[in-house]
């Protein structure tokens, strides 16, 4: 299974180097010299590209690939996510700290075994995490914070709600 550290916004100078978004809490490690992702272009298409250079600017990491040389190749790369297999994941060693993809799929339930959904995804958004659940075919966004989210339970399956009034509810 792959999981995705980061997407690339553009090029950048004429040299091939791409301005990429970061989704990753290791960049130093995801993004180090003789890496290597995968890109899964637009089309669906992958190819794997290896890390020559990576620096940080405005926010965002500029990196430079082996397999991309100009500028003009680097523009068929905008838009590109940048995947990297589940199993080259190191354990995260805190037991409250979980990647993004043992999450998805956890079933969704309240501190009385209610099954109110499924967890489809972690939402990044500049407020923090949310999880993203399917809610009876609604998608409901939980902030994922522990007052709302107590327990996370990735080997039982499940995480478990203490919603405040209304968040569950349509409209």
């Amino acid at each position: 299974m792959d999981v995705v550290v980061g997407r690339i916004a553009k090029a950048h100078g004429i040299r091939g180097e791409l301005a990429v978004d970061v989704r990753t809490d290791s960049p130093e490690q995801r993004f180090a010299v003789g890496a290597v992702v995968t890109t899964q272009l637009r089309d669906g298409s992958k190819r794997d590209l290896t890390i020559t250079a990576a620096r940080e600017h405005s926010g965002r990491l500029l990196v430079r690939f082996e397999q991309v040389p100009t500028r003009d190749v680097a523009e068929t790369l905008r838009g590109a996510l940048l995947l990297i297999d589940t199993a080259a994941l190191p354990p995260t060693g805190d037991p409250d700290e979980f990647y993004d993809h043992e999450l998805a799929g956890l079933s969704a339930e309240l501190a009385d075994g209610t099954v109110v959904g499924k967890v489809v995804e972690v939402v990044h958004s500049p407020a923090g995490e949310l999880l993203e659940l399917d809610v009876d075919g609604r998608e409901v966004l939980v902030p994922f914070v522990r007052a709302i989210v107590p327990t996370v339970d990735v080997a039982g399956g499940r995480v478990v709600l203490d919603p405040p009034e209304g968040l569950l509810d349509e409209d």
